[in-house]
This record gives C-alpha cells, structure tokens and sequence, in this order.
C-alpha cells in the first residue's frame, strides 16, 4: 500500500509483472546494394550512419535499404516517382510505417557525391555519407520543406556527423543557418 491507501505498483528493475515482457531490443537492418562503378562505397559507413538515426528514432524495429547510383539512375527515378526532371542527392521513400516497425528506402548518388564534395572540400565518401544521413532523416520524420524544419534537419545532420567523426568540409555553408537558427548550439555547430 501507498501513502494513499491504494496498492502501490513498483516493480524492481529486474522484476517483470506476470504476462508482460521486457522491452525488446532495437532491430535494425540495413542493406546496401551497390548499383554504379563511379566511387569504390564503403558500406560499412553508410549502414552505421543509418544504424546511428534509427536509434535515436522511435522506432524499435526497421528495415532500410540504400541504392547506391549514378545520376542518370537517381534523374530516372526522380522523374518517376517525384516528377521533378533533374538528378538530385538523395531520395527517401518510405515503404510501411506500422506499429513501431519502419521500411524504407533510400537512393544516394556518387556522381553527385563526387561533384558536391570536389566544391565543399572534403572526400566523396563523407558526402555520400551526408545523403545517408540526411535520407535517414527524412524516414523517421524529419523534414526540410519549410525553414524552421530546415534549421532543425541541418542540426541534426551536424550532429550524426560529428557522432560519426567526420570533420565538416572546408566550405561548410551549407550549415551555417542551422547554427544560426537552433538556439544555443552556435557554437557547437560550426567549425
């Protein structure tokens, strides 16, 4: 009994009420399908960058797969399914989002990666590493479509990068309203 007369219902951290289960722990997969000769991938790094948001997302269980193209694969689809009639970095679809499961995919492009790097000033590799992330983001909720969203997908991007241990490139721009707009993290943000 408690304070108030009725039962009190502590569990101890090891005890489980009868019939209930204890919290299962996150499933992740992730799979990467190489698709283009432009760029040797490193699909380690792209599954741990995805593996690093789905677990700080809600969901306890998911399953991603990320293509890796070239542009004129990712401009086919891009028109396909989007109608927009350019190649673009990355596109997420996501596939089913039910009772705490997601399935997903994402659609990243080297020749993209290549030419976006070579003006940032940093390697191939780590840009396509930000389309990873970045369409990571957007499966389990993120989005970039108004500014206040934007500054919010730009901070998190920052933040898996770092957790990732990239350092960000020479021409970082792209981050700078991010650090502007989310309060308080100026100064963790840029380099």
């Amino acid at each position: 009994m408690n304070e108030t007369g009725t039962e009190a219902n502590i569990l101890e951290p090891e005890e489980v009420a009868e019939g209930e289960s204890e919290p299962a722990e996150p499933s992740f997969r992730v799979v990467v399908a190489n698709e283009q000769s432009s760029l040797a991938i490193d699909e380690a790094r792209l599954v741990t960058a995805v593996e690093a948001v789905l677990a700080d997302s809600s969901y306890p269980t998911a399953s991603i797969s990320i293509a890796v193209v070239d542009d004129p694969t990712i401009h086919a689809l891009n028109v396909e399914f989007l109608n927009h009639d350019y190649s673009t970095d990355v596109l997420s679809f996501v596939l089913e989002d039910s009772r705490g499961c997601l399935e997903g995919e994402l659609i990243v492009s080297t020749d993209t990666a290549i030419r976006e790097a070579a003006e940032a000033g940093w390697s191939s590799q780590d840009e396509l590493l930000l389309y990873a992330v970045h369409g990571a983001l957007h499966l389990v909720g993120y989005c970039d479509k108004q500014s206040n969203t934007q500054a919010e997908m730009l901070s998190a991007e920052l933040k898996y990068l770092r957790r990732l241990g990239i350092a960000l490139p020479r021409d970082a721009s792209r981050w700078e309203h991010a650090a502007e707009d989310v309060a308080g993290q100026s100064e963790e943000l840029l380099p």
